[in-house]
């Protein structure tokens, strides 16, 4: 059975359409995927993404095992920074990717992707024992309401609901502070390619914090489509241990990857950077009619040469994208291009991913 968010009934009163998403029933839609992006680009939306795992490690060896399993560097991260890294296999291969807040010198809380919640918790405890460092893990997935406000008009929206000037929080920092009663963490962090905030609150207050940040509520549809048009990737489609086996170099985070640090996964890492990725995460845009979709193959001269991982009608550019993997001779951007739709080659080129510049 599917988890609910603590918002769930709330929801469906309001009419949202709800599809299972990483092992939780979340909602899609609203009104209209179009709209609700539309009103993240130009106002402000919110969305909830009480699906994403928290687990809190504490503790005298807390920053040692944190930055023994994540690409970046928890050690020299400041207390009220955030950080985004990669989870590596000893590959170098890509598990996941998360973004963690330093609360203290000796605690951390970091956020993996829906689903990936207990298998993650399970390699933390196990790597903590295997190396006999001191310090606590807890999976608090089912403790927190995330929302996310995203958007120009977001600042304003914060600083009206907050008992603190949330604004003046700088990029990838973050504050505490109260709304409505609830005590928040409010990261200036986001998966849009715009401005805004994640708000994390305490699970049974989630209801009053999200009725406290009044503005257009947006789904997953609407999530998806921003963060393709910025690039963003999305685990297990963009990348998969298993189906699609790719490492931060590939996947163009490599701004993540600190090789000065100890990490599971850093020797082969160090050897792929040295050599350069045999293929690189690039967009792709159609020229001709048609959707690109995950799978689909990318083709040049009638061979295949890459795969798209993913792919929308972008509602900011009125054009088709596709995010995916190319051979990384042909990652320049205009670079010509096919992809094979349902057997038939349609003309495209290779862009950056980032189809839209934001923050």
């Amino acid at each position: 059975m599917a988890r609910n968010p603590p918002l769930a009934a709330a929801h469906e009163a309001n009419g949202a359409r709800v599809i299972e998403f990483g092992g939780w029933d979340m909602p899609v839609e609203f009104n209209s995927i179009r709209e609700e992006h539309t009103v993240v680009r130009e106002e402000v939306g919110i969305f909830d993404v009480s699906h994403m795992g928290e687990i809190r490690v504490s503790g005298l060896d807390a920053a040692e095992l944190m930055t023994r399993l994540t690409t970046n560097d928890a050690v020299g991260t400041a207390v009220g920074r955030a950080q985004y890294a990669a989870i590596t296999d000893s590959e170098g291969i890509m598990l996941d990717d998360t973004v963690f807040y330093r609360l203290g010198e000796e605690e951390f809380l970091f956020v993996p992707n829906a689903g990936h919640d207990e298998e993650v918790e399970a390699r933390w405890v196990e790597h903590r024992d295997e190396w006999g460092l001191d310090c606590d893990v807890e999976n608090e997935t089912e403790g927190w309401g995330m929302f996310a406000v995203q958007g120009p008009d977001s600042p304003e929206l914060l600083d009206s609901a907050a008992d603190s000037a949330v604004s003046e929080t700088s990029r990838f920092a973050f504050t505490e502070t109260t709304i409505e009663g609830a005590d928040c963490l409010v990261a200036r962090t986001g998966y849009t390619g715009e401005d805004g905030f994640e708000v994390l609150c305490p699970w049974d207050e989630a209801e009053a914090v999200w009725n406290a940040l009044e503005c257009q509520p947006c789904g997953l549809g609407a999530r998806d489509t921003l963060r393709m048009e910025a690039g963003f990737l999305l685990s297990g489609q963009d990348f998969h241990p298993e189906e699609n086996p790719r490492t931060p170099f590939q996947a163009r985070i490599g701004f993540a990857v600190d090789l000065e640090t100890e990490f599971v996964g850093r020797d082969a890492l160090a050897r792929e950077k040295e050599e350069g990725p045999a293929e690189l995460f690039v967009g792709v845009a159609l020229e001709e009619r048609g959707i690109p979709r995950h799978g689909y193959p990318v083709v040049r001269d009638g061979e295949r040469v890459g795969e798209v991982t993913s792919g929308t009608m972008s509602p900011t550019l009125g054009e088709p994208i596709g995010l995916g993997y190319v051979r990384c001779e042909l990652a320049e951007p205009g670079t010509q291009v096919a992809v094979e739709i349902r057997g038939e080659e349609k003309r495209a080129r290779v862009e950056s991913p980032r189809f839209v510049e934001g923050v």
